[in-house]
C-alpha cells in the first residue's frame, strides 16, 4: 500500500476504482474505461487510461499531492503558460527535430481539472504515443539523447519571462532551508541513534554544510527551470532511441538552471541507479556526465553564461548532496514526504546520494576539465 497525502491509506486497487470514476468526466461518452497504475513516482498517483469505442483512446489520470503541491490551480497554470510558449517557439524555428510534450485534457465541462467529494485534486494529459522511459542508462548514445531533451527544454524557455510563472514549490531546491529544516529535526533529539548507517549520514551532512549555501550565493540569473527532469522524466521513441519529449511539468517554475543540470546528472550518472542494494558500489560515471554536456551545451551554448558555467561543478555536487538529505530528514520526521515500502527505505535513498555526493568530489578535477570543453 501506498502513504497518501491527506493521511488515509488506500490500496491500489481502491485507487484503480476511484480512478475510473474519476476518468469518466474527461471523456464524451460512458463506455468501458480500462484504468492502470502508470510508472513509479513518489508523489502523485498516476493512471493510464484506455477508453474503448466511441470515444476511445488513450490518456494519463492524475491525483495531484496537495501536501506536495498545495495550490494545483497555480501548476496548471503554469503548464498552459509553458506549452503555449514551447508550440509557438517549436512551430517558429526550422530545427530538424522537436520534442513532444502533453497536452491538457479538459472534462466535459470544459474544465483543466476534475476536483472530488474528498477534495482531491485530479487531472489529465494527453498520452504519448510509442515512447518509453529508463530507469538506468544504457548507453553513450542514450546519455547524449539526455542532454538534447534538457538543453533544447532551456533552449525553447530561454526567452520566456520566468516571472510570468507561479513559484508552486517555494523553497524548492534552496538547501541552504533543507539544511535548516535537518537542523530543526535533529535539535528534537530525531537523530540520536547508535545506527552506524544513520551515523554516518548525520555525520557525512554536518562535514560538508558550506556546500549547501554555494548556488544561492552565487547571485546567478533566473530562468525557466523543468524542476525534475531526472531520467525517467525522458521519454525516448521506441523505434529510434532518440528523445522524444521531457515530462512530469508539475515542478516547472523560475529557477536556476543548474537545478536541473545537477539533478539531470545526479539521475544519469548513477550507473547503480537510485534505488540501488548497496550504496558503496555506487560511483558517479565521467563519461555519461560527459555525454550528457556535450549536447546539452550544443544546445544552450547561445545563452548560457560564462559565470553560470563557472557554477555547474558546485551543482553537479550539489544536488545529491540536496537530495541525500531531503531523503534522511524524511526518514527522520517518520516517511511523511516520499511514499515508501519498507521502514529504512528512505534511509537507504540517502546513503545513495550521499555516496555520488562523494564520487563526485573525488573526481573534481575531470568534471571541471569537461565543463570546460566546448561543444
Amino acid at each position: 500500500m501506498d502513504r497518501l497525502p491527506f493521511g488515509e491509506v488506500r490500496t491500489i486497487m481502491d485507487l484503480s476504482e476511484i480512478g475510473n470514476r474519476i476518468a469518466r468526466h474527461f471523456v464524451d461518452e460512458d463506455g468501458h474505461l480500462s484504468v492502470e497504475p502508470l510508472g513509479e513516482g513518489l508523489i502523485n498517483d498516476t493512471f493510464l487510461v484506455v477508453a474503448e469505442p466511441p470515444g476511445g483512446g488513450r490518456f494519463v489520470l492524475q491525483r495531484i499531492n496537495r501536501r506536495v503541491f498545495p495550490e494545483p490551480r497555480l501548476i496548471m497554470e503554469n503548464l498552459r503558460v509553458l506549452l503555449s510558449h514551447i508550440t509557438e517557439r517549436q512551430a517558429g524555428t526550422d530545427a530538424v527535430r522537436d520534442l513532444r510534450f502533453p497536452e491538457i485534457r479538459p472534462t466535459r465541462a470544459g474544465l483543466s481539472f476534475w476536483v472530488d467529494d474528498e477534495g482531491d485534486f485530479w487531472r489529465a494529459l494527453s498520452f504519448i504515443p510509442d515512447t518509453r522511459s529508463q530507469n538506468t542508462l544504457q548507453d553513450s548514445a542514450q546519455a547524449e539523447e539526455v542532454g538534447y531533451a534538457l538543453g533544447r527544454f532551456h533552449a525553447l524557455t530561454s526567452d520566456l519571462d520566468a516571472c510570468l510563472l507561479h513559484d508552486t514549490l517555494p523553497g524548492f531546491h534552496i538547501a541552504p532551508r533543507y539544511l535548516a529544516r535537518f537542523d530543526r529535526v535533529v535539535a528534537n533529539g530525531v537523530g540520536a541513534s547508535e545506527n552506524a548507517e544513520l551515523r554516518f549520514a548525520l555525520d557525512f551532512v554536518n562535514a560538508r554544510r558550506s556546500v549547501f549555501a554555494v548556488l544561492e550565493e552565487a547571485k546567478l540569473p533566473l530562468r525557466v527551470i523543468h524542476g525534475d527532469p531526472k531520467l525517467n522524466n525522458v521519454l525516448f521513441d521506441a523505434q529510434s532511441g532518440r528523445a522524444a519529449s521531457l515530462i512530469d511539468l508539475d515542478t516547472v517554475k523560475p529557477g536556476l538552471v543548474h537545478y536541473d543540470l545537477g539533478d539531470c546528472l545526479r539521475s544519469c550518472c548513477n550507473r547503480s541507479g537510485e534505488a540501488a542494494d548497496d550504496s558503496a558500489k555506487v560511483t558517479f560515471d565521467l563519461d555519461v556526465c560527459r555525454a550528457i554536456l556535450r549536447t546539452y551545451f550544443a544546445e544552450t551554448g547561445a545563452f548560457l553564461t560564462d559565470i553560470e558555467r563557472y557554477y555547474l561543478y558546485d551543482a553537479i555536487r550539489l544536488l545529491p548532496l540536496e537530495l541525500g538529505l531531503r531523503f534522511l530528514t524524511d526518514h527522520l520526521e517518520g516517511d511523511r514526504y516520499f511514499k515508501v515500502e519498507q521502514p529504512g527505505q528512505n534511509l537507504q535513498r540517502a546513503l545513495v546520494q550521499f555516496r555520488l555526493a562523494e564520487s563526485v568530489e573525488a573526481q573534481e578535477k575531470f568534471i571541471r576539465n569537461v565543463i570546460d570543453e566546448r561543444p
